[in-house]
């Protein structure tokens, strides 16, 4: 039996842990904070509760070979719901779309009623990325990379030097189109023009597989994972500062925290890699993805009514999350701001025609800078800077023998399913005990 040091409690760290014990390791889950979840939590005031984190995934067999790969399935701890729109884009010229998944004909509908013949548009820029996604799922996202054994065609999609924003000029003559394909990056923070085309994928996995979300909040995802830790007996250590890891003769051999010093045959690394020493050298031409300006209101009286997300576009682009938890009567919004944002971000929301200033009963304003340290490091992994942020990135195996790296700052990247995956991939280096 292995003793294994998984260093962070957030979705990679509880995924990695749970596939870890469960292949009969011993596990010990090293968090700083003193609750489990990371950005899969909480925030709550005077009787309303938000996200802090996202509130709905793709690829939800990926959640659901973890639940299986680990103990009870997952139907049977948390209830799945499929969501019907994705997000409704509204756009500076007062058009707007609600955004469909799971579904080719319901989104080639959407956009036809945006405009003639743009559904067709839209359906042939999507169908583009079927050969693109059976190449990353086979060769980059359910197995380890090793650049000397891949295959060719996953060699030359990840060292591709087109960018997204190129693609989509190309592909998509409509400027909308084009705000809606590269929505999910943009609101990361990154720029379109530093981020590889093949990641465009994202619109194929929406309209064939969906979004979908948790009965109760995404926050039940990381509440069971972290029951799970009981179930296969992993050792906890909340409130514990993972500080370096220990080397002898060149190896992984312990990990220093503020508790003393944890003995390990392999290290998991799950938390931002710039936090540990023997890592930081490693990852130094890479940067964090900064959260957006993040707002949640409490609403009192009549709100208007909108879909359970919408996107404005614009400068600044405001982002409303509407499914949070209140008191009855009440609503619990999130808004979420990028860009030029030089006024309070409910003032902001008032200009897209969206007035709410007389209804906030209370609000909780969290800065990017303040997410970062709550987190100990950005929820968004690494900022994409063209095509060679693939190679700065830590893989599943770092370069320190015996360390191992997931979450969103390793290989697959951010985004539930791509952490999902990273643990996956974890435990297929590390192997059973």
């Amino acid at each position: 039996m292995a003793r294994v040091v998984v260093i962070g409690g957030g979705y990679g760290g509880l995924a990695s842990a749970a596939r870890l014990a469960k292949l009969g390791h011993d596990v010990t889950l090293v968090e700083q904070r003193d609750v489990l979840g990371g950005a899969l939590g909480t925030v709550s005031s005077e009787g309303f509760t938000w996200e802090t984190g996202p509130t709905s995934m793709l690829l939800p067999a990926v959640a659901r070979d973890l639940f299986r790969k680990s103990g009870r399935p997952l139907e049977r701890e948390l209830e799945l719901v499929p969501r019907e729109v994705l997000r409704e884009h509204r756009f500076e010229d007062e058009t707007r779309v609600a955004l469909p998944g799971g579904s080719r004909a319901a989104q080639l509908a959407a956009f036809d009623e945006l405009a003639p013949g743009l559904g067709e548009e839209w359906c042939a820029h999507v169908a583009a990325y079927a050969d693109v996604w059976e190449v990353l799922r086979r060769d980059y996202l359910e197995q380890p990379w090793r650049a000397e054994l891949a295959d060719a065609a996953t060699t030359t999609l990840l060292g591709s030097r087109e960018m997204l924003a190129r693609r989509l000029r190309r592909s998509l003559r409509d400027p909308r189109l084009r705000l809606v394909a590269g929505h999910p990056f943009t609101f990361d923070g990154h720029d379109l023009r530093d981020v590889p085309a093949w990641l465009g994928v994202q619109a194929y996995l929406e309209q064939n597989f969906g979004g979908w979300t948790v009965a109760g909040g995404m926050h039940r995802l990381a509440d069971a994972l972290a029951d799970r830790m009981t179930t296969r007996g992993v050792a906890v250590l909340l409130g514990t500062t993972a500080r370096d890891v220990v080397l002898r003769d060149g190896r992984a051999a312990a990990v220093a925290t503020s508790a003393g010093e944890l003995a390990a045959d392999h290290v998991v690394c799950a938390a931002d890699p710039r936090k540990l020493p023997v890592l930081a050298a490693h990852v130094s031409r890479t940067l964090p993805a900064i959260p957006p300006m993040t707002t949640h209101l409490g609403l009192s009286g009549d709100v208007p009514d909108l879909p359970a997300e919408t996107v404005f576009h614009g400068d600044p682009m405001l982002v409303v999350r509407t499914d949070g938890e209140a008191p009855p009567g009440h609503r619990a919004w999130t808004v979420y701001g990028r860009g030029q944002l030089a006024e309070d971000v409910v003032l902001a929301l008032a200009r897209k025609g969206v007035n709410v200033r007389a209804n906030v009963e209370t609000r909780v304003d969290l800065t990017p800078r303040q997410q970062a340290e709550r987190w100990s490091g950005s929820p968004l992994g690494v900022l994409w800077q063209g095509r060679n942020t693939v190679r700065h990135r830590l893989k599943t195996r770092t370069p320190v023998p015996g360390v191992y790296a997931a979450g969103a700052h390793a290989t697959p990247g951010a985004g539930l399913p791509y952490v999902g995956l990273s643990a996956a991939l974890v435990a297929q280096e590390i192997g059973p005990a």
